[in-house]
């Protein structure tokens, strides 16, 4: 059976659903406090979906 793609987000995408400014983003990304990124021949940036989801969950308080 094959594996399922790993959906790859832009940035707008990404800031859009953890609902953060853009340079706040950047400003992450600058620090490296944000999710892995990757970067595209063409200078363009994706972040996997899986990626996202674990940074997020690395972000969780303990309960």
């Amino acid at each position: 059976m094959a594996k399922p793609r790993d959906e790859m987000l832009t940035i707008p995408e990404v800031i859009e659903e953890i609902g953060v400014p853009r340079a706040t983003f950047y400003r992450w990304r600058q620090l490296r406090k944000g999710p892995k990124a990757i970067k595209l021949p063409n200078g363009s940036v994706r972040i996997r979906r899986s990626e996202l989801e674990r940074w997020i969950e690395t972000r969780e308080e303990a309960a």
